[in-house]
């Protein structure tokens, strides 16, 4: 006998079940956790622009190498290079998160990099933005 299986999205469609875990991790026992979908995908996006490729164990290939910019010239290629591949692993690793608007901010004089990412959710009404200050 067939069967369809049917996947439910969002997950939050029960209030008191969580559907991530929070960053920082800084709760009464550890963790805190998410209850909505919009929060869970943020967090997993910032979990993936944080994490350097190859710093992950049995996942070498998750993660960016967005950390290594801060001690990089960022020209006009650098930054198109960037956006490409942050865009082509998005499409691998999250291939519900549309980018709307990718802008990577060199600032030599603190040896900072700011990336900043404003995305949607194929399917949803979903749009939030994930901005991150990368500092040597």
């Amino acid at each position: 006998m067939a069967f369809e299986v049917k996947k439910i999205d969002p997950l939050d469609l029960q209030p008191r079940k969580a559907v991530g875990v929070q960053l920082p991790f800084s709760g009464k026992s550890v963790f805190n956790v998410n209850y909505t979908t919009e929060a869970a995908i943020k967090t997993n996006l910032i979990n993936y622009f944080l994490t350097g490729r190859g710093e992950r164990f049995l996942n070498v290939n998750f993660g960016n190498s967005l950390q290594k910019l801060v001690f990089d010239q960022l020209t006009e290629n650098k930054v198109k290079e960037i956006d490409a591949l942050v865009k082509a692993d998005l499409a691998f690793y999250f291939p519900r998160v549309e980018p709307v608007e990718i802008n990577t901010l060199g600032i030599p004089d603190n040896n900072t990099v700011q990336f900043s990412m404003r995305y949607k959710v194929k399917n949803t009404n979903i749009e939030d933005e994930v901005v991150i200050n990368f500092e040597q």
